[in-house]
């Protein structure tokens, strides 16, 4: 592994943690933001380039900067003024953390050995991708661009109306 893996991965890692541990909202959001950089830069080193692109495109450039209107339009940016810092029921959230941390260390050890060691990746081009999804797949791509389109809009007028209710 190169010197390059291990400073995305730092980094991925500390976006995570910072979106998790940080008390600002907007600031979670963005930290959020710099953990999806780091997997999409991930990705890119594992050359495969169309869920690296995808990535940036979908996570970084509509779902990120999503939240990050949302907590703006709703005024969800402010601390609350709790005096706890962790939740009555930390402890419970701990085990089923630990539980399912289990679980999942379980099988994938148990799936390790009937893995092949080596496979043929498929040669699959980002241009042979973009030339199927503006060709053939151009219809449904239009009605998914749609549908977000509708849900960004309906929630903007969502925030908007619980915005002028509060007044």
């Amino acid at each position: 592994m190169s010197f390059a893996f291990y400073v995305v991965a730092a980094l991925t890692l500390a976006g995570g943690l910072a979106a998790v541990l940080l008390k600002n909202l907007v600031h979670c959001a963005l930290a959020l933001t710099v953990a999806f950089a780091g997997l999409a830069l991930l990705f890119l080193q594992l050359d495969a380039q169309f869920v690296g692109f995808v990535q940036i495109l979908v996570y970084i450039g509509a779902v990120a900067i999503l939240v990050v209107f949302a907590i703006l339009l709703t005024r969800g940016s402010e601390t609350p003024k709790s005096s706890e810092i962790f939740s009555r029921t930390w402890l419970a959230g701990l085990v089923v953390a630990a539980a399912v941390f289990a679980v999942l260390g379980w099988a994938v050890l148990q799936a390790a050995p009937g893995l092949p060691y080596a496979t043929v990746a498929p040669m699959v081009t980002v241009q042979e991708i973009g030339a199927a999804l503006m060709g053939r797949y151009v219809l449904p791509l239009e009605i998914v661009a749609l549908l977000l389109t509708a849900a960004l809009i309906g929630a903007v007028i969502v925030a908007m109306h619980e915005k002028e209710g509060a007044r």
